[in-house]
Parts: C-alpha cells; structure tokens; sequence
C-alpha cells in the first residue's frame, strides 16, 4: 500500500516512514500543510496520516480542502492534541480515524490496514482460482504454497487483488507504484504483467488487460 504522512517532527516522521517502509509499503512524506495538499493532490494514496500541529496552518483545514473537493481518501489523524472536544473536531473535519501520541507503530499499521480494508470493501483473504492474498500478513499464496516475488510484481499483484474484479487503470497503477524519484514506465509496467501472467498460469487466475482502460485479475478456466 501507498501513504501519505504529514507530520512536521523530523524525528517522528523518519521512524514511521522506516517502520512503514519495513512493513512492505510505499511512503510519501511532508512536514507542512503546503507541502500536504501538493502531495495529495498529485499523487493517489491509499491512506493519509495527518499529524493537526503543522508549522503553517492546521492539519484540520488540509483535511477540509480535501473533502471540500471530494476526495475520499481514508485519514488517520495522529495528534498530541488529545482532548475529546479536539477529537470530535478532528472527525467532524472528515477524519475516519484518530490516534493521540504517543502511540504505537504496530497500532497505526492496524488501524491503517482497517481504514483501508473498509474503505475499499476488501476482506483480509481474497482468493481468485488457486491465488490466495492474505492482506493481513501482506502474503500471497498459489496452491497452498507461499508465492514470493520482486517487490514491484507484489505490488502490482497486491494492487489488482484489493479487491480483485474491478478494473485496474494503468496510468494510475504506474503513478501509485512509482516514487518522485524513480517514475514507473509504461513498459516497465507492462514487463511486470507479463511476468506474473507467467507465475499466474495453470493457477485459474489471469490477468486480462481491457485496452484503453487497464488490466483486472479474474477467475479463469484453463483450455
């Protein structure tokens, strides 16, 4: 999964993007408001934490922005400010959830993975054919065996099965999957599809690419 965390202490921000990063996801961080609403603006995400104390406005008017022009993107408020009347504020504000400091890193990744799960209507075991991912343990698995691959073809894979079915735009996937720094190609993607087509066949799971619109992972009966 890919994030967004805004948190304006130097120290904090590096240990959760590290413990984040360790996990298996994606990272993306800003330390101001300005820098949060360049960031959630351009790059999709599948969650933002949002630290309220930012050194040049508040996190709750970033959130507001957001919702303000429809973006439904799960938030995780992380916060000192503690009080219950902050707290209501916080989710009056458009919050799904809410975490006072300090706080646990094993937590916030629960809570994380909870946002995202009812937000995308997913269950924490997914199957298509004999590919099962268990998105708890962030595992997939082929014929009962652990299926270990490259990280950019578990992602690529872990995106198409949250939730399978639905179709998969490929200019998005690209975007979600690539760094600031390191943009992934057209073809880059494409050498990953294919790849995992590959490791998917026999399985009754196929990868079909809907041209113009993107790829969807579906059931698939082996001729």
């Amino acid at each position: 999964m890919r994030f967004l965390l805004v948190e304006d202490d130097a120290v904090l921000r590096d240990v959760m993007q590290r413990s984040l990063g360790d996990a298996g996801h994606r990272v993306d961080v800003a330390a101001t408001a300005a820098e949060a609403r360049h960031l959630w603006r351009v790059q999709p995400v599948d969650a933002v934490l949002l630290d309220l104390n930012l050194p040049d406005g508040n996190g709750q008017a970033v959130l507001r922005d957001a919702r303000g022009r429809g973006d439904r993107t799960p938030v995780l408020v992380l916060t000192a400010r503690n009080r219950t009347e902050e707290r209501i504020a916080g989710l009056d504000a458009g919050a799904d959830d809410y975490l006072g400091k300090p706080f646990d890193l094993a937590e916030v990744e629960a809570r994380l993975r909870a946002l995202v799960r009812r937000a995308q209507g997913a269950d924490d075991r997914v199957e298509v054919g004999a590919l099962l991912l268990d998105r708890h343990a962030r595992r997939f698995y082929l014929g009962g065996a652990e299926l270990e691959l490259p990280a950019r073809e578990f992602e690529v894979l872990y995106e198409l099965m949250t939730p399978p079915g639905r179709v998969v735009n490929k200019r998005a996937l690209a975007d979600k999957l690539s760094g600031f720094d390191d943009a992934l190609g057209d073809n880059a993607l494409e050498t990953f599809v294919s790849r995992l087509r590959r490791k998917l066949q026999g399985s009754g799971a196929g990868i079909r690419t809907l041209r113009g619109l993107g790829y969807l992972i579906e059931g698939q009966t082996d001729a």
